[in-house]
């Protein structure tokens, strides 16, 4: 499975969450189309099918990202 960048991952996750969290406000009691997008695009970004498992996925996903070491890479010092 592709990984997709965590950058990414996590504007879709905000934005979805931000979306579910104003529709519960104004108890619309459906899903906008920019929502249903989404839910759909987090789906695919994650080979998930369910939203929920989606969500589930990238939270995980976003947590092992926090939790791997960061990769510094320096310049070998020049001989003169």
């Amino acid at each position: 499975m592709l990984i997709p960048h965590p950058a990414l991952l996590r504007k879709l996750v905000d934005e979805y969450e931000s979306l579910l969290a104003e529709e519960a406000e104004t108890g619309s009691g459906w899903s906008s189309p920019r929502a249903q997008d989404l839910a759909y695009t987090l789906c695919v970004t994650t080979g998930t099918r369910d939203v929920r498992r989606a969500l589930e996925t990238a939270h995980r996903l976003l947590a092992a990202e926090s939790m791997a070491p960061r990769h510094r890479t320096t310049a070998a010092p020049r001989a003169e």
